[in-house]
């Protein structure tokens, strides 16, 4: 088959003050298989490392330079505006590919048209054959947690089949285009956390099925961004959870999570901060919180842009 008659698979990743780390993604495209491709790379505004060398390094990537950092959701949305793919794939940074992983995720939403976002099987990279995704449960709409499925288990074999999954991961993550025109772009209030499941659950809510894709693989370089335990994570991850539960808890399903949210996690956490004493993160934790009871009546919240 030619080139020409693949549909056109956009690839859009990030780039905040890594161009190293995103070289090295860059690298492993290079090998993949699947010849109708154009990479975009995001530059998020940053201080740090000569993302130009990128440019020159690589001419095939699309590079656009955003004047501010966007976060996630704001980079990839830049990203989608520009790109031309009837498929896009939202892919990590700190990834490396399979250099046959984009056949299995074509081939799957070819063969069934009701799916309305996919991702591979994804590995830790400093472990290989550690699983960090293998599909994700419903989020509880009281806890707003969920369950990775897989999740820090080796691979035996025992995730050798393609699931139906909530939500795809936010790592790796293809979208069709006509997927994206019906529900929107991601939500850009988070910024970092909780996007990629909120835009899953609009896709779900469209009608659309979700899929883990067995045999597409690659391998995550866990937290490279944000640290394992930052303040930076604390915050938007906390600030984002709490966004999600407002956007898409519902009737008295809401006043259950806030009452549960107000009287034991938020409690439960400020305590186990203190104890610690990572009074660092008790403050990141707090601001979260601070951020939604003065945002309670911010409109922005509910938006979702448009392609």
């Amino acid at each position: 088959m030619k080139q020409n008659d693949l549909p056109l698979v956009s690839i859009i990743s990030i780039n905040f003050n890594q161009p190293d780390v995103t070289a090295e993604m860059i690298e492993s495209l290079r090998k993949v298989s699947y010849p109708n491709v154009e990479l975009i790379i995001v530059d998020n505004a940053s201080s740090k490392g000569d993302v130009d060398k990128l440019k020159v390094e690589y001419p095939e990537i699309i590079l656009i330079k955003s004047k501010e950092n966007l976060g996630f959701a704001g980079g990839n949305n830049l990203g989608i505006k520009q790109c031309k793919g009837d498929y896009i794939l939202l892919l990590n940074n700190d990834t490396e590919v399979d250099p046959g992983f984009l056949e299995p995720l074509i081939a799957k939403f070819q063969d069934n048209p009701s799916i309305g976002a996919i991702s591979p099987k994804i590995y830790f990279h400093h472990t290989p054959n550690m699983l960090q995704y293998t599909g994700i449960s419903e989020i509880n709409k009281y806890t707003t947690r969920s369950t990775g499925w897989g999740f820090g288990k080796m691979d035996e074999g025992q995730f050798d089949e393609d699931k139906e999954s909530f939500f795809a991961h936010g790592a790796a993550m293809m979208v069709p285009r006509k997927v994206i025109e019906k529900v929107g772009m991601m939500a850009e209030i988070y910024f970092l956390y909780y996007e990629e499941m909120d835009w899953g659950q609009r896709i779900r809510n469209a009608g659309y099925e979700i899929f883990y894709v067995h045999n597409s693989k690659i391998y995550h370089k866990e937290s490279v961004s944000t640290g394992k335990e930052s303040p930076l994570k604390t915050y938007y991850m906390n600030r984002a959870r709490i966004i999600y539960m407002r956007r898409n808890v519902k009737g008295f399903a809401l006043l259950i999570a806030f009452v549960y949210q107000n009287l034991v996690a938020v409690p439960k956490n400020l305590i186990v901060y203190l104890l610690k004493g990572k009074m660092d993160l008790f403050q990141a934790y707090v601001r979260a919180v601070t951020w939604n009871i003065k945002n309670v009546f911010n409109k922005e919240i509910y938006h979702n842009p448009s392609i």
